[in-house]
């Protein structure tokens, strides 16, 4: 299967050198030396960091999914709480970079921090985790690669480079990471010492992850045996043939010193016992694990796996396959055979709220697929009250009301999607799916506006121009409606904010 999303720490060292800056800021916390104690700025990391975002946003394998973003972020959160506390993350450090995580539908054990504070998951990686914990633990030490600012420390100093040279590097770092070949024919063409010499982060940068990781895990109230779980998973890994499936362990490769360290703070530690698997993230890895692999082949095979759980299977084996088996049968469109598959899951969740609701919203997609919006919305029965919505209720309302000819609830929720993107100016699908709404009620200025914003959230600024400019023009050839005049306002304000941008972007080349 392609495997595509996937910038290596070949692709990073690429990439590091394409800012066209001398680095000369010297790190102003107190951090022990690994390596070059020169580095970049915090505004110069963060605009490296822009740079390669952007490339990855577009990337056909960039995934928004409201259930998954939302397990990654309710994980997140706390770790990045916990490094607050601790000191490992300045209030200039917080507030300067992005800490955005952004997923990637890719099969691969991998995950990665890229320079500025934002973070790549793959798929394949929740989908092997046995714990919300060993997920943390990955977290917390990509986290920690950041807070440290192992990337900018790491760095050699740079002459300045020229805007085609810049351009050129981008565009073949992101092939490199879709064609393992063309990463290979770039080594064997002379530039292997440079190359192979920041494949990895160094030894001590690896074991100073692991030591601030672990005290942030721990802080952020997660079992620190989630760390020890994780690595006997990639030791284990490591003792078969490479097939790439595991990019994890080539760029943060396990030693027997960084195995017995962890063993060794887990023994000081209060807390031993390994948590089990629980229903929720038994089934929140079956999502991954079907939405990463989704050919044919491999959708029919998750069909087969509930028939094959044996009876000594635990709950969250039992749970983890069926979910699996219904959100394949769904994607091949046999809905008949994802009921039946959804009515054994939801007997086997009834008595785990959590575990509840998310076949709720599984039910809630299957009725889509069907293109029963009103069965949709009785399942997720999410307009009987008046509490705001969780993020993945509200997407999905949202999405059963765009495909209902009208319905009274329509304006609370564009109201709730209006709070959501307040809360959260970064979350594009919020963007997206509030521009829908609005079109459909006739707010054609505030729909335009929530299309540009949505640009903006996913870093397009070409795109955001052409909105915004769209947005623009309507107002001059319309007349205004009541609150259409802050709308048009705020659209000046935002196209002139982006037109910066891409003159930025273009004095860069």
């Amino acid at each position: 299967m392609k495997n595509t999303f996937r910038p290596s720490k070949l692709m990073l060292v690429l990439l590091l050198g394409t800012l066209g800056l001398q680095p000369g800021w010297t790190q102003t916390n107190a951090l022990p030396s690994l390596g070059n104690s020169e580095g970049i700025s915090l505004s110069a990391e963060r605009k490296l960091g822009d740079r390669i975002a952007r490339e990855l946003y577009r990337d056909p394998d960039y995934l928004e999914d409201p259930v998954l973003d939302e397990y990654i972020q309710r994980l997140w959160a706390p770790l990045v709480k916990a490094a607050a506390a601790r000191g490992e993350l300045s209030p200039d450090l917080q507030a300067r970079f992005a800490w955005r995580i952004l997923l990637g539908r890719d099969r691969s054990v991998n995950a990665f921090a890229l320079p500025g504070g934002y973070l790549g998951v793959h798929l394949g990686l929740i989908a092997v985790v046995g714990s919300n914990d060993e997920l943390a633990s990955v977290l917390a030490h990509e986290l920690s690669h950041v807070t440290q600012r192992h990337i900018a420390r790491s760095m050699d100093e740079q002459g300045k480079m020229t805007p085609l040279v810049i351009g050129s590097m981008i565009l073949g770092a992101l092939a490199i990471s879709k064609n393992p070949q063309a990463a290979q024919g770039l080594i064997v063409g002379g530039q292997a010492a440079a190359i192979q010499s920041q494949l990895s982060y160094s030894r001590d940068m690896e074991r100073e992850a692991d030591r601030v990781g672990y005290g942030v895990l721990t802080d952020a109230g997660y079992d620190p045996q989630g760390f020890v779980g994780m690595f006997a998973k990639l030791q284990q890994a490591a003792g078969v043939n490479d097939n790439g499936a595991f990019p994890y362990l080539r760029s943060h490769p396990l030693t027997t010193e960084r195995i017995a360290d962890m063993q060794a703070r887990l023994q000081l530690s209060s807390s031993t016992s390994r948590v089990p698997a629980d229903l929720v993230q038994a089934m929140l890895a079956a999502r991954a694990k079907v939405m990463s692999q989704n050919s044919v082949e491999a959708l029919r095979a998750w069909t087969q796996d509930s028939k094959a759980t044996s009876a000594q299977a635990t709950p969250a084996q039992k749970a983890g396959a069926l979910y699996a088996a219904t959100l394949a049968h769904l994607q091949l469109r046999d809905t008949a055979s994802a009921e039946r598959q959804l009515q054994a899951l939801s007997a086997l969740a009834a008595s785990t709220p959590e575990a509840k609701r998310l076949v709720t919203l599984l039910q809630a997609e299957v009725a889509a697929k069907q293109e029963r919006f009103d069965h949709a919305l009785q399942v997720l029965d999410t307009l009987n009250n008046n509490k705001p919505l969780q993020r993945p209720e509200l997407m999905a309302t949202a999405e059963a009301l765009l495909r209902l000819p009208t319905h009274p609830a329509r304006n609370s929720i564009t109201q709730q999607l209006r709070e959501q993107v307040t809360q959260a100016p970064h979350d594009a699908q919020a963007w997206n799916t509030l521009s829908r709404m609005l079109a459909l009620q006739g707010q054609t200025l505030p729909a335009l506006r929530a299309e540009g914003e949505a640009q903006m959230a996913r870093m397009d600024w070409t795109g955001a121009v052409d909105r915004f400019r769209a947005a623009q023009e309507w107002a001059k050839s319309n007349r205004l409606q009541a609150g259409d005049h802050i709308e048009a306002s705020i659209v000046d304000t935002r196209l002139r904010q982006v037109q910066a941008l891409v003159r930025e972007s273009q004095t860069e080349r």
